[in-house]
C-alpha cells in the first residue's frame, strides 16, 4: 500500500479555478469508482495551501483520469508554492487512512 502526501499553494486569483478542477477529480472519481483508491484534498486556514493524501493498493489510477490530467497541466501556473510530493508511513489512523 502507497500513501502520497502532495501540499502546495495557490495563486489568491486562482484558488476557485484550482477547486474547480478537483471537485472535477472528484466527479470523474465517482463516476469510475476505481478499485483500491482512498483519495482526500484538504484547503488549509490560510486559504491558499491545499493538501491531497492519496492512499492506493495497486497501480495510481489518478493519472488515467482525463480530469486529473487536466488538473495538473495548469498546477505550475496557478502555483505560488509548487507542489512537493512526498510518501507517507502511516503512524496512526481513526477510519481515515487505515
Amino acid at each position: 500500500m502507497r500513501r502520497v502526501v502532495v501540499r502546495y499553494r495557490v495563486r489568491p486569483d486562482r484558488v476557485e479555478e484550482n477547486e474547480r478542477l478537483v471537485r472535477a477529480v472528484y466527479e470523474e472519481l465517482a463516476a469510475v469508482q476505481p478499485e483500491g483508491l482512498r483519495y482526500a484534498t484538504v484547503k488549509l486556514d490560510d486559504g491558499v495551501t491545499f493538501v491531497h493524501v492519496a492512499v492506493h493498493e495497486t497501480e495510481n489510477p489518478l493519472p488515467g483520469l482525463a480530469s486529473f490530467r487536466a488538473f495538473t497541466e495548469g498546477v505550475a501556473e496557478r502555483c505560488d508554492e509548487p507542489p512537493v510530493v512526498s510518501t507517507a508511513e502511516l503512524v496512526g489512523s481513526y477510519r481515515l487512512l487505515d
